[in-house]
């Protein structure tokens, strides 16, 4: 082993001896060689929001007055309205796998500001578990929005696991407003779960098919939160139900001529959502089912989109020990449409409807709050990134909302909105 001159000198005069120097250099190289392929990335996102027309009522909510349009308050916090805002920092650190067989890595995402507050909040947060659990509420603005080891198994062309605390593997839109099409986000995003504490396993039948399926805690966000209706209530209780996770992919392969690179996808998620954070639904059993397609066209410019998402959800109304004797029942589907024109290399035009319908029932004391309804949001979007790095949007869109359940409640809201993000 060789040693630099100075290393040398201090042996030399009795301060290191070169076994230790030799040990201290071979933990450093191992240091060296971890770290080396570790990647850090973010962003950071302002943005400035004007309610032309607010409308009347809760316009944060959708047509079953309990769904929110998550619009642009991925917390649910409606603090945005009529101001500049800085929305969120995000930190990533990662290593990917390598090509091995038994390949390891890991994903840490941090989220930092005003979007983190109640975000994917830990069942042990401040406030105990009775507050995180039920509310996702722990007051801070830091929030863990990812964290995972991956794994690789060698069987077949590979299994790739996840393990921790991990993104929906269902859904249209995500979290991050820089890698979806539109800055506000959708309904559909709304009904849907975000993360999922458990194991996920992927596995690439070729290059047209993936698969994944997998386990979690509860169908709805929260860090080691638990089904307490089943009486598994943070490690008290004797019931072990669980979230089953599962999709499937399809990528278009390039015999498909203009179409070639498209994607189909599918998936279910069954669980038990707490209805805690900004699910809009009571605690209880849920399933969401999930399809979706992005879509290449003829005209290279343009390429299409769809979303539909279906909901059924047997609501806690009585998970408190049937205080009311009631139990809520809610079914719920969303339409998306999107489409991307693609102007030049930094002039983009994006749209985005949807359409919404919910049915739900209270079958108990609260049963005059038994109704229907229905609504729809038309968004359009200019994107314009003259800065390296950076993403610059304004955007408008437009909300109706019908609910029927004898209040005879109608909201129309329209908003102005502008984004930069900055990517690192």
């Amino acid at each position: 082993m060789k040693f630099n001159k100075w290393t040398l000198g201090l042996a030399a005069i009795g301060v290191v001896s070169l076994a230790s120097a030799a040990r201290a250099d071979e933990k450093m190289n191992s240091l060296q060689t971890a770290l080396s392929n570790t990647t850090i990335s973010g962003y950071v996102s302002a943005s400035a929001n004007w309610a032309i027309a607010p409308g009347g009522g809760n316009n944060e909510s959708s047509p079953a007055g309990s769904i929110p349009f998550q619009g642009q308050y991925p917390n649910g916090t409606p603090s945005k309205q009529d101001g500049i805002n800085l929305d969120v920092v995000k930190l990533s650190i990662s290593k990917p796998e390598d090509e091995s067989p038994w390949a390891s890595g890991y994903q840490v995402d941090l989220l930092f500001g005003p979007d983190a507050v109640n975000y994917n909040a830990s069942a042990n947060a401040v406030g105990g578990q009775s507050q995180a659990h039920f509310t996702g509420e722990n007051g801070s603005d830091f929030a863990i929005k990812q964290a995972y080891i991956t794994l690789r198994t060698p069987v077949g062309n590979g299994i790739d696991w996840k393990i921790g605390v991990f993104d929906s593997p269902i859904g249209y839109e995500v979290f991050d407003a820089g890698s979806d099409p539109n800055y506000t986000r959708s309904i559909g995003y709304s009904v849907e779960p975000t993360e999922f504490t458990g194991v996920l396993g992927t596995y690439k039948l070729n290059d047209q098919w993936s698969f994944s399926l997998g386990m979690a805690n509860t169908l709805s966000a929260g860090i080691n939160a638990r089904d307490n209706q089943s009486g598994f209530n943070n490690g008290a209780g004797s019931d072990w139900h669980k979230t089953l996770l599962s999709s499937v992919t399809y990528s278009a392969p390039s015999s498909w001529g203009w179409a070639a690179g498209s994607s189909i996808y599918a998936g279910v998620v069954y669980g038990f959502n707490t209805g805690s954070g900004n699910t809009g639904y009571q605690g209880g059993y849920q399933q969401n089912y999930y399809l979706g397609a992005t879509m290449n066209t003829p005209w290279k410019q343009l390429t299409s989109g769809f979303a539909f998402d279906y909901v059924r959800n047997n609501g806690g109304g009585d998970q408190a020990g049937g205080v009311d004797g009631f139990r809520d029942e809610q079914d719920t589907y969303v339409i998306g449409l999107y489409a991307t024109y693609k102007a030049t290399d930094k002039l983009s035009l994006n749209g985005r409807a949807e359409y919404v319908h919910s049915d739900f029932n209270d079958s108990g004391t609260d049963a005059a709050f038994s109704g229907h309804g229905d609504g729809y949001e038309v968004t359009g979007t200019v994107e314009y990134d003259l800065w390296a790095n950076v993403i610059t949007r304004v955007e408008m869109r437009y909300d109706h909302d019908n609910t029927y359940n004898g209040s005879g409640e109608h909201v129309d809201s329209l908003g102005l909105y502008a984004n930069v993000i900055y990517k690192f």
